[in-house]
């Protein structure tokens, strides 16, 4: 492993000659349990190095143990401190862990801002236990463009558990339910925004509420609530699953092995009710769906913008020689022709 450790850090960037057979060195000491390189193939992934595909390819195979927890809530509801507590239990149990944080971008920049692996200092220090600080970087959804693919990479590592903590900017954040095979919405009283957020996309996507701060006035019409909510939705839905509501004071660690239990409870009923293989197979089919996206998106651009006739066309649209939608459909046309 010495050698291999030397091997790594002789990588630099700027040097093409071995870099592929580098990068495949790095993929196999990731399968082999090596920290070290798990950190460096994840940057590559997040710098969205053209090579991500083949590597990521190489790590599948070995993906699909780790359980995928989603954390998700509006800010202030103490997401990070939880973390850090879910993340010490599971530990206790002897179980290893990685945490993907998704911080928000900074604007000048645009990497991330480091705040929750500050408030996870505990977790931080353990060598079962990996963070890895994300940044957004414009991406909408409380989640990194590669968030997905760092799971990946923290799977095929050997991690039993891989929690990921969204950003916290407000109550569109459905994009981890895409992600996680559980998926906890945290609240919190006298914030100002929890009745608005029970009207809101991200109340329909739990499988557990945590109401954390729980020693605060408020707490209990909170859960009362969230209850009331849970059970309207249960009977119009018919759903096998009756998500609990589970109170919490995180940063005085009180409720939390309770709160894992019931986590393990919905990871049994996904796994005995076949649910579990049903939701990753429509995670899968999202994920492949945005893949072929991105990448059918990349491959029309280059062809666009390559011959640099793009230019052209926006002046004779400032001219109004043209206008941008028959145009469109015109570049269209040429790269998808109709089939006679």
């Amino acid at each position: 492993m010495a050698d291999s450790s030397r091997k790594i850090r002789s990588v630099t960037p700027s040097r093409d000659l071995d870099i592929s057979l580098i990068m495949e060195d790095l993929v196999a000491e990731v399968l082999q349990g090596s920290v070290r390189a798990m950190a460096r193939l994840i940057a590559v992934v997040e710098n969205e190095d053209p090579r991500s595909f083949e590597f990521l390819g190489s790590i599948y195979p070995h993906t699909g143990r780790a359980h995928v927890l989603g954390i998700t809530g509006s800010p202030g509801t103490g997401k990070s401190t939880l973390t850090d507590k879910i993340t010490s239990v599971l530990r206790r149990q002897e179980k290893t862990v990685g945490v993907v944080a998704v911080d928000p971008s900074s604007p000048f920049t645009g990497g991330a801002l480091l705040g929750d692996r500050i408030r996870m200092q505990r977790a931080s220090g353990d060598p079962d236990v990996f963070i890895r600080s994300m940044a957004t970087r414009g991406n909408l959804g409380g989640l990194a463009r590669t968030t997905a693919d760092v799971i990946k990479i923290m799977d095929g590592f050997g991690k039993d558990w891989v929690i990921v903590e969204t950003v916290g900017v407000g109550q569109d954040e459905v994009e981890i339910a895409k992600t996680a095979d559980t998926t906890i919405v945290v609240l919190a009283p006298g914030l100002g925004d929890a009745i608005q957020s029970m009207k809101a996309g991200v109340m329909e996507i739990a499988d557990l509420y945590v109401i954390n701060k729980a020693d605060r006035s408020g707490a209990d019409a909170l859960v009362t609530e969230v209850r009331i909510r849970v059970e309207q939705d249960a009977q119009i839905k018919k759903a096998a699953w009756r998500a609990p509501v589970l109170k919490t004071v995180a940063v005085e660690d009180q409720g939390t092995e309770p709160l894992l239990e019931a986590i393990e409870s919905h990871r049994s009923f996904l796994e005995e009710s076949g649910r579990l293989k049903k939701v990753r197979r429509e995670k899968t089919r999202q994920e492949t769906l945005s893949l072929l996206k991105e990448e059918i998106s990349r491959n029309v651009l280059e062809k666009i913008l390559g011959n640099g006739r793009f230019d052209d066309l926006i002046d004779d649209i400032i001219a109004h020689r043209k206008d941008p939608y028959t145009s469109v459909k015109e570049i269209v046309g040429t790269i998808f022709p109709d089939e006679e």
